[in-house]
């Protein structure tokens, strides 16, 4: 008659790790899946970011060599002091977006963390 407790206590303990492990298990997946789309998204934006800058700084020093030309005969250091002036105006303003976006980090893992938050909140003791 004492053999069915324990094995009762057994098979719950074993239910109980089983359910942990399929808990982790699916967390540890979430977690996959999240650092793949952010490593996509980073790829992609990375890619777009630098084709961006290579056709518009392309198009600038056009522009400008437009600009001087044009002016030549006239005012050519003005056309080149303004065209270093917007030059080194855009790159201190990209810099300092970069510098923004940096300080403002990543949401990589948020809503893994917020499900294992959840989880915890749900596994306390209630008071």
């Amino acid at each position: 008659m004492s053999d069915p407790a324990p094995t009762r206590l057994g098979e719950s303990l074993r239910g109980l790790a089983d359910s942990g492990l399929a808990t982790l298990q699916t967390r540890l997946e979430l977690f996959a899946v999240e650092l793949k789309e952010e490593k996509l998204r980073a790829g992609g934006f990375l890619f777009d970011t630098v084709l961006a800058a290579l056709f518009i700084g392309f198009g600038m020093v056009f522009l400008l060599v437009f600009l001087t030309v044009l002016f030549w005969d006239s005012h050519r250091l003005l056309a080149l002091g303004l065209a270093t002036t917007v030059l080194l105006a855009a790159g201190i303003w990209a810099g300092t977006r970069a510098a923004t976006r940096l300080r403002a980090g990543s949401r990589l893992f948020a809503a893994s963390l917020a499900e294992i938050a959840q989880d915890r909140e749900t596994l306390r003791p209630k008071e």
